[in-house]
């Protein structure tokens, strides 16, 4: 699950069902009262549409919600990873903790602190054969 998409998202859905009691007062603040009233009275005949939509846009969360929780619970997560260092070249099987990062990681052949490249979360990601365990399971990592 992508919590950036679902926070703003969710902050989307916060303004605009909210709107029914900041915009009116913000429209009067900025002195287009009749206007507030002719707007309102025009959409009114359509809340019915509008309803019909809300509910369609909930049951469609409602359904992405469950079918990434199908695809998170049917993918085993895998927590042995083959780290290769890139100065040396070795090679060593390590055990990734479930719910951390790990930032560095140093090689036992050269003394080499491998640490995360780009936009990578954690050195597994980096220079191991698997990703961590929250990339693995569609989450943000750390």
């Amino acid at each position: 699950m992508n919590y950036k998409k679902s926070i703003v998202g969710s902050s989307i859905a916060f303004i605009i069902a909210t709107s029914c009691c900041w915009l009116p007062a913000l429209i009067i603040a900025i002195g287009g009262g009749s206007t507030l009233v002719a707007f309102s009275y025009g959409i009114e005949t359509y809340s019915s549409v509008f309803m019909v939509i809300g509910l369609g846009l909930l049951g469609y969360g409602i359904y992405q919600f469950r079918n990434n929780q199908k695809a998170i619970s049917s993918n085993p997560i895998v927590l042995q990873s083959i780290i290769t260092c890139p100065k040396c070249g070795n090679k060593k099987e390590e055990t990734m903790p479930i719910n951390a990062c790990q930032y560095f990681y140093e090689c036992e052949n050269c003394q080499e602190v491998l640490k995360p490249i780009g936009n990578d979360c954690c050195v597994f990601c980096s220079y191991g054969t698997v990703d961590c365990p929250p990339i693995q399971s569609n989450q943000d990592c750390c």
